[in-house]
């Protein structure tokens, strides 16, 4: 069973190292950033120590001045690019009256579907929704279990046994992870991406195409209340997908005007004040103007440093969540989706 737990989180379907899913999606991005940031720093330092060319080139007034001018219209160019992309995507969501009454009434559609499952109003906060429906997700999945109990064909209650126990144990781990997570922060996509729904679809599926013969008719409305509660899952987890990312290009938005007026700042001081003879001695074995460039350099570097990092994090999770619906898209998913006859004993 250990076996088929683990495809259920999403590095355990990935197959990625801790290390990796930390820096794609768990690591904040401004620490990321800074990381990234003391990367470049410690590679100009390093290159102007061992490197001299470099060094001597750096003592060439005009050398650091055509540099950091590029630098400038880099950072100038850089902000305004982003800003103008941020704002073309949150211009979808302007809209007339009537596309807005479309969308109020089609969510309102699906609010009472879910509702009709819960048996009263669903909650407003979008992780205590997502909560929700994990947990009736589970209660399905032991009504399933119950529904199979009397059945004579033993595989039927082998196999749910043990779907059951998948479907019931992941959703207690998404829901505890879901109750310290507010709406806005990764916490509540990352949660509700550790729930494999797409799998569980299939899984639940296939079961009962395997045993439809044996089937009663309360067991078949069993299976067919967990795959709603299933299904509706995806919707959910789609759209509040669609309201992170909108949150977090809002947040790269900010974040680059934050990081770019000190970089531009920096690089035209460089520019305009800096005389390399005016900034002699070493520190480290390393001169100072090394120090002062490489230091002028990563700053105006920073906004660059930002996008990487939230754009590692969006792309990681398109990529990850591209389909909606019983489609499972990677190989390492795929591949013994169930093997029934394996974990059989």
């Amino acid at each position: 069973m250990d076996e088929l737990l683990s495809s259920d989180t999403l590095r355990g379907r990935t197959g990625e190292s801790r290390i990796a899913h930390w820096i794609l999606l768990d690591a904040n991005r401004w620490l990321l950033a800074g990381l990234l940031s003391l990367v470049v720093f410690t590679t100009f330092v390093g290159l102007g120590a061992v490197s001299p060319p470099l060094r001597e080139s750096m003592e060439s007034a005009a050398s650091v001045d055509t540099a950091f001018q590029a630098l400038i219209a880099a950072v100038l160019t850089g902000v305004t690019l982003v800003v103008s992309i941020n704002q073309l995507v949150l211009s979808q969501e302007l809209g007339r009256l009537g596309d807005q009454q479309t969308w109020m009434n089609e969510a309102m559609a699906y609010r009472q579907r879910v509702e009709d499952l819960f048996g009263t109003v669903g909650p407003p906060d979008p992780s205590q929704f997502l909560q929700s429906l994990v947990q009736t997700s589970s209660d399905r999945a032991e009504a399933l279990q119950e529904a199979v109990t009397d059945s004579d064909d033993e595989t039927l209650r082998h196999r749910t046994d043990r779907l059951v126990e998948n479907i019931c144990q992941n959703s207690e781990e998404v829901s505890s992870q879901l109750e310290t997570s507010d709406f806005g922060e990764f916490g509540v996509l990352r949660s509700g991406l550790n729930y494999n729904y797409s799998w569980k679809i299939y899984a639940v599926r296939r079961l009962r195409h395997e045993h439809e013969d044996t089937l009663g008719d309360d067991e078949r409305a069993a299976f067919e209340e967990l795959i709603d509660v299933l299904t509706l899952f995806g919707p959910a987890l789609e759209h509040f997908k669609s309201l992170y990312f909108q949150w977090e290009l809002v947040r790269l938005t900010r974040s680059i005007l934050y990081a770019g007026l000190p970089g531009a700042v920096a690089a035209t001081a460089t520019v305009l004040y800096l005389d390399p003879g005016s900034v002699p001695g070493a520190t480290l074995g390393v001169d100072n103007l090394v120090w002062l460039v490489s230091a002028s350099a990563t700053i105006a570097l920073v906004p660059f440093c930002l996008l990487g990092a939230y754009v590692l994090r969006i792309a990681t999770i398109s990529k990850r969540t591209g389909s909606l619906g019983p489609f499972i898209l990677r190989q390492a998913e795929r591949t013994g989706a169930i093997d029934w006859e394996e974990n059989e004993e």
